[in-house]
């Protein structure tokens, strides 16, 4: 297999999606003659045209109304945000409208919609710009919301978007961008609603998903060093989420712990203790823990940015604690 970078792989299952389908449209700030503010779009206007790769208006109410309307006349539009904080101007749009359109028109209407982009702390871009917003999407029924942490995760679940009939909310965390990792060769997607354990272990559990799954290899590495074996599980979708791999490994490890770079309160760890303790409560040895980001807004400040979000030690310190 090709090793790729993580944006490398975005930019592949565009191509070929855009290729395989001429239905499928790029809109977005920037995302054209300038290539993208992260270089995924890089070559794509050159390689598609003006009519496939659409250079919005700084307007993201207006833009992602409109491939609101190009969905529901049959156009798979992928809407590029610069950063997904900016994507709060589209919340009207993106709650009140794409979310419940097919609901609302008893399953006649579907749209067809990916809205892709940056979001997540940890590259100094301050408070209005590091907002992780996974938990206020996967509040709304209607959107499906997935995090890939790996090149060949990106890719395989950006083709399935694509080709979703749901409006698909596609967040990748900015500091994934140049990561590096092996990408399958020739066609393929991979399903909604199915985590992937990326490390096997007996002793705790690690639900967690984009970033966070990096940070918990990381710190399982020196744990193992340490006699210590940590099951990392990478939820890759939380909507639809795959609560019976979770399960399945709690009953295994009898205890676990949910990481994620959003904020503690009310952040998406919230709802996998919640899950777990309703529905594996008998089978745990500790009470779930969460390692999740400060409550507070993001720092611009290198070193305060660095206190706010999670990392390797303090994953490390919530196993000793859980296995205490």
């Amino acid at each position: 297999m090709a090793v790729k970078l993580f944006r490398e792989a975005i930019r592949e299952a565009l191509i070929e999606e855009m290729e395989r389908d001429p239905n499928v449209i790029l809109m977005g700030e920037d995302i054209g003659r300038y290539q993208g503010s992260f270089r995924v779009t890089e070559g794509l206007f050159q390689r598609f045209g003006p009519k496939r790769v659409w250079d919005t208006p700084i307007s993201e109410p207006g833009f992602v109304a409109i491939a609101i309307g190009a969905a529901i006349e049959g156009l798979r539009p992928v809407v590029e945000m610069m950063t997904w904080s900016f994507a709060l101007l589209a919340f009207d749009q993106i709650i009140n409208h794409a979310a419940k359109i097919l609901y609302k028109s008893g399953g006649a209407c579907p749209v067809p919609i990916v809205i892709r982009g940056p979001a997540g702390p940890g590259r100094q871009l301050a408070a209005q710009h590091s907002n992780s917003v996974e938990a206020w999407l996967a509040h709304t029924p209607g959107l499906k919301v997935v995090l890939p942490s790996t090149p060949a995760d990106a890719k395989g679940l950006l083709k399935t978007a694509i080709r979703d009939n749901n409006p698909v909310m596609f967040i990748e965390h900015p500091r994934l961008y140049l990561t590096k990792g092996e990408v399958p060769e020739g066609e393929y997607t991979i399903p909604f609603g199915v985590a992937d354990i990326k490390r096997r272990g007996r002793d705790v559990t690690i639900v967690t998903y984009s970033r966070g799954v990096q940070i918990a290899l990381n710190a399982a590495e020196q744990l193992a060093e340490q006699g210590i074996e940590v099951e990392v599980i990478d939820l890759r979708t939380l909507v639809p989420c795959d609560w019976e791999t979770v399960f399945n490994s709690v009953r295994r490890t009898h205890r676990a712990i949910a990481l994620h770079d959003d904020t503690r309160y009310v952040g998406f760890g919230a709802e996998i203790a919640a899950q777990i303790q309703e529905h594996a409560f008998d089978y745990l040895d500790a009470p779930v823990l969460r390692v999740a980001g400060a409550d507070v807004p993001m720092p611009y400040n290198r070193h305060l940015e660095a206190l706010a979000i999670p990392n390797e030690q303090r994953v490390i310190e919530a196993v000793r604690e859980v296995l205490a």
